[in-house]
């Protein structure tokens, strides 16, 4: 192998760079990224830039020391094997790291929106967001409970329109309606339960034929995986590049990784997308490992804990594993400032929890999963027993 492009150059992008040259390989490597920015740390956007706190996540990694062919402002826009076709025409590779991240969802209308996924959408927000302006958040998910936690800092008028019957109800199902007071409490006309027909200039039309008023829309309703430029390649795509639990796509010598790959988990029996930094982070090292072929026997697997965090209204909130029919235990209650849920398998482990202002939960929780021990329900209830201690004899 001579020459891995890497279509991508988010953080799984440039890890991805970074493993290559720390497994040995001493080939040709290509980064392509669709923005003309060097890689650059997306989780920040929403807390740290959007609040003014810093103007740059620029990563911190040498990739002309390493030797790289940073190609800034080139995007992959189709693939067959053995060439990636770009918009600087076509590029020739050994190997591929499909690493292209997730795009943004907009609303219908005609109207101004806004969304956060790049640095330019980060700034070009922060700079709208002043004392008084109206701003309207479409969506009371991660990002949104993040922007509106920025916006109402500013001094701006906030309303969050949300089509659930409460905030986080896709990430957390009922755990989440915990939150909903949060937005009074910070100054926020939270709506739920309202559905946007349109976004328009002024504002937003819900469906119901009401009007938000608003000088400044967000929409933060998710992302899909940007692999639309893979249709036809002989990859396949559901919800994602899927590859088995070594990245490894359907095409010989191409791997994936990030926000855009549906992974095979063993330790949760399906296929997984997880749009975190955390994944972004860890997977590169694997795919690497898959695409040179290193490791005997089977090779290096994927099958992380997933984990993500959001700082929103004051709370730090983390959460880690994966709790499809999982069963509840509650932790502290939730009308205070401190407490957990865990979520158990039938068996009794740990299948995720989900902690505020607790990190050791977190810390200890992700352990349990990692290590598969059974609970103790009746200790886990109790808040003032430390996860680690929760173990059944």
């Amino acid at each position: 192998m001579n020459h891995v492009v890497v279509a991508g150059a988010g953080l799984a992008g440039v890890r991805s760079v970074e493993a290559l040259r720390a497994h040995g390989f001493g080939g040709t490597i290509t980064l392509l990224g669709d923005e003309p920015h060097r890689p650059y740390d997306r989780p920040p956007l929403s807390k740290a830039v959007l609040l003014g706190e810093i103007d740059s996540t620029v990563v911190d990694s040498d990739l002309d020391a390493m030797g790289v062919d940073f190609r800034p402002g080139v995007a992959a826009k189709g693939l067959r094997p053995g060439v990636v076709e770009t918009t600087e025409g076509e590029l020739a590779y050994d190997g591929l790291v499909i690493a292209t991240g997730a795009a943004p969802i907009r609303l219908r209308g005609e109207g101004p929106q806004h969304v956060l996924r790049t640095i330019d959408d980060a700034l070009a927000l922060r700079a709208l967001l002043r004392e008084g302006v109206r701003v309207a958040v479409v969506g009371a998910g991660w990002i949104g409970a993040e922007v509106a936690t920025a916006a109402r800092r500013a001094g701006c008028e906030v309303t969050v329109v949300e089509a659930a019957a409460h905030p986080l109800a896709a990430a957390l199902g009922p755990v989440g309606a915990h939150t909903a007071p949060w937005y009074a409490q910070a100054g926020i006309d939270l709506r739920t339960a309202a559905v946007v027909a349109a976004v328009d200039h002024g504002g937003l039309t819900l469906a119901d034929g009401s009007a938000v008023e608003a000088d400044v829309v967000v929409t933060g309703i998710g992302v899909r995986p940007a692999v639309d430029w893979l249709a036809g390649s002989g990859v396949e795509l559901d919800d994602g590049v899927v590859t088995d639990e070594h990245l490894r796509t359907a095409l010989p010598g191409v791997v994936a990784a990030g926000d855009c790959a549906a992974w095979w988990s063993r330790r949760y029996g399906r296929r997984l997308r997880v749009e975190h930094w955390d994944t972004a982070l860890g997977a590169p090292d694997v795919a690497v490992a898959t695409l040179l072929g290193e490791g005997a026997g089977e090779g290096a697997v994927y099958d992380p804990v997933p984990y993500f965090w959001s700082e929103q209204f004051g709370h730090m909130v983390q959460y880690a594993g994966h709790h499809d029919g999982a069963r509840l235990v509650g932790r502290g209650d939730p009308a205070g400032t401190r407490w957990s849920v865990c979520w158990l398998n039938d068996d009794d482990t740990l299948a995720a929890v989900l902690a505020v202002n607790r990190p050791r939960d977190l810390v200890q929780g992700r352990r349990l999963i990692e290590g598969g021990q059974r609970l103790d329900v009746d200790r886990l209830a109790d808040p003032a027993v430390a996860l680690r201690d929760c173990t059944a004899i």
